[in-house]
């Protein structure tokens, strides 16, 4: 498995090992030797599959307490997967990151606990995936806006985005609670 760094730390992009031939292709989507060889040692307790439609904006989300890392992936379609350093104590605190990931690429986004997270669908939909390292809880869960015009988070939106009306009230990056 390949590991390519994105521009903020602890973050990442695994590119897996695809053997395909005229029937297809095999891969390995999730192996705990290779992840912790890769630098993923948290266990996953909760797998997530999201469905939506062309230009649909998820996000962006995370949880304040039972904090999540996240491994995502697309199945079908392709999404532009966009995350925000929230950590006070990381370099990278307050940067964002957009890396594509499609069913086409097979790329995988590690996005370790601290991270605000969210996705626009670039394709007619897509099925998004994703592993996570604590469990869902709905109290915990906090939304940074998407638009948020401090971050200046670049969509690359070619129409109107379909938003959440949840998603529309997300706190922006001045009023969100970050992680030390």
């Amino acid at each position: 498995m390949n590991k390519i760094h994105t521009t903020l730390e602890g973050a990442f992009v695994l590119e897996p090992k695809v053997f395909g031939d005229a029937r297809g292709f095999f891969l390995e989507s999730y192996n705990e030797r290779a992840m912790a060889d890769a630098g993923i040692r948290e266990r996953f307790v909760q797998d997530n599959h999201s469905y939506s439609a062309r230009n649909v904006v998820r996000g962006l989300h995370y949880q304040v307490r039972h904090v999540q890392g996240k491994l995502v992936r697309v199945v079908v379609g392709e999404i532009l997967d966009v995350i925000v350093d929230l950590r006070r104590s990381s370099r990278t605190f307050g940067q964002w990151s957009a890396v594509s990931l499609s069913e086409e690429n097979k790329h995988m986004l590690w996005i370790p606990p601290g991270f605000a997270h969210g996705f626009r669908v670039v394709s007619e939909s897509a099925h998004v995936l994703y592993k996570a390292t604590d469990y869902y809880e709905p109290v915990a869960e906090r939304t940074l806006a998407w638009n948020d015009p401090e971050l200046r988070i670049d969509w690359r939106l070619d129409s109107e985005p379909i938003v959440s009306s949840k998603d529309q009230r997300g706190a922006s990056f001045h009023d969100a609670e970050k992680f030390e």
